[in-house]
């Protein structure tokens, strides 16, 4: 699964507060927005803004269903400060308890969506665009805790919720895998986010994954990380 959003949220930047208000740890949605309606001719011909463009909508759709979500991939890094580098779509966590609504409230919206061969998201189109609704993010099921722990961060000018760094790690070095290894892209995001990341956990959760521990061992000695005492294998 490939994944991705920006506008940087600087320490200094005061969240605006009907925002902070509206998305606190009792799980109230975000406000309603009314997403704007797609114009062929208005269309952005950059894939990055178009990417964003499908981002917002989404959202926008999402917020106005209630139900709770968290943006995803390569866009979530991005609204977490790295430079956009988008993937060939926008994903987004929602609970598979929410599926069926959230589905509805898309499709209600305009875009189109279709069951995916895996049973752990459902795709959609727009605009150009593809999108993921994922109901399982490094091999665990999205949850509410998951859900809490995102940040409100800015995408383009539109709040929304964002998974967590440490989340955001987590799933990206779950995806690892021998078909798919590509450091490069991991790199910045742990260099720019080093600081908000729960590296202990990162050793715990893929401590047995050979590409996860591989790029943690990276990650020490370029001396991002502090390196860890490790054990000595038979």
């Amino acid at each position: 699964m490939c994944t991705d959003a920006l506008v940087i949220v600087g320490a200094e930047e005061e969240v605006p507060e009907v925002v902070t208000k509206a998305y606190g740890g009792d799980g109230a949605a975000l406000p309603a927005a009314t997403p704007d309606t797609a114009d062929p001719e208005t269309l952005p011909h950059d894939h990055t803004q178009a990417i964003l463009e499908t981002t917002k909508r989404v959202a926008g759709l999402l917020k106005a269903s209630g139900k709770r979500f968290a943006l995803a991939g390569s866009v979530a890094a991005f609204a977490h400060g790295l430079p956009a580098s988008f993937q060939h779509d926008t994903d987004f966590c929602v609970r598979r308890e929410d599926a069926e609504a959230v589905i509805e409230a898309l499709e209600n919206g305009g875009i189109s969506m279709r069951r995916a061969p895996e049973d752990w998201l459902v795709k959609g189109h727009s605009d150009g665009e593809e999108i993921d609704l994922i109901f399982e993010l490094a091999r665990r099921p999205v949850n509410t805790e998951l859900l809490d722990r995102a940040q409100i961060r800015a995408v383009d000018s539109v709040w929304m919720p964002v998974l967590a760094p440490t989340d955001l790690m987590d799933s990206r070095l779950a995806a690892l895998c021998e078909h798919y290894c590509d450091f490069g892209d991991l790199l910045p995001m742990a260099r720019m986010l080093r600081e908000q990341i729960d590296w202990d956990r990162m050793y715990l959760d893929h401590r047995d994954s050979p590409l996860s521990d591989a790029f943690l061992y990276l990650l020490e000695r370029l001396r991002v990380v502090e390196p860890r005492e490790r054990e000595d294998k038979p």
